[in-house]
């Protein structure tokens, strides 16, 4: 039996828009979220919520955003400010799920629906703009502290209230701040082929993963 329940701190979805940041400048981006009492998740994702840029954001693999409440403390104290709600553009903000516990092919059953890990969130500059600090996505990827994605495996309703329920931990125990940690800084291909081999993970990681196999092993070979 886990010592800490995981909980939903807020349930949150948006569309695109407009966002004005510095100097006058705007782009259309999904991150501002709204919070909601209960909302619909299907394989595509929340109704009411949706991506802007299609390449890399979104889709089945990526149909959920959670990221850790725990982490606000931390930012808003280096930031010296408050942050909003949903601030890295999460469906779920959640307590009792950081990145070094999560594994990639966890499987949770939240409300009604039934969601899979599948990868760390791979931040962009996005977060600045919308945050206004010129910092903070460096130091997610410093930190390892991206939040995750997943893919619905049931569909069904979440509440801001619902349960959060370990289903099964998979297997190869592979954290996501560990899968962070290789992605964002290791030159290691047997850490990468550990994290390619885990058969819940995101394609595009498997993808990306391999590309990054071949070129260290070409280097190892010339």
């Amino acid at each position: 039996m886990e010592k800490n329940i995981a909980m939903i701190h807020t349930l949150a979805v948006g569309l695109p828009k407009e966002m004005h940041y510095s100097k006058g400048r705007s782009m259309i981006t999904g991150i501002e979220k709204q919070e909601v009492k209960e909302v619909y998740l299907s394989v595509h994702g929340f109704d009411g919520d949706d991506v802007a840029d299609k390449k890399h954001h979104g889709g089945p693999d990526r149909a959920v955003c959670l990221y850790p409440a725990e982490h606000y403390i931390q930012w808003e104290q280096e930031l010296a400010k408050p942050l909003p709600t949903a601030a890295f553009g999460e469906n779920l903000t959640v307590t009792n799920m950081l990145e070094v516990d999560i594994c990639i092919g966890d499987i949770y059953k939240i409300g009604d629906a039934v969601i899979q890990i599948t990868q760390g969130r791979v931040p962009c500059s996005t977060i600045d703009k919308y945050t206004e600090s010129n910092t903070l996505l460096k130091r997610i990827i410093e930190t390892g502290y991206t939040g995750f994605l997943a893919r619905v495996l049931e569909e069904g309703t979440i509440c801001s209230d619902s349960n959060i329920v370990l289903v099964e931990k998979h297997p190869a125990k592979i954290s996501v701040l560990y899968c962070n940690e290789v992605y964002f800084k290791n030159k290691d291909a047997l850490a990468m082929e550990r994290i390619r081999a885990v058969d819940a993970l995101a394609e595009d990681w498997k993808q990306k993963l391999e590309k990054r196999i071949q070129i260290l092993q070409s280097k190892v070979m010339n």
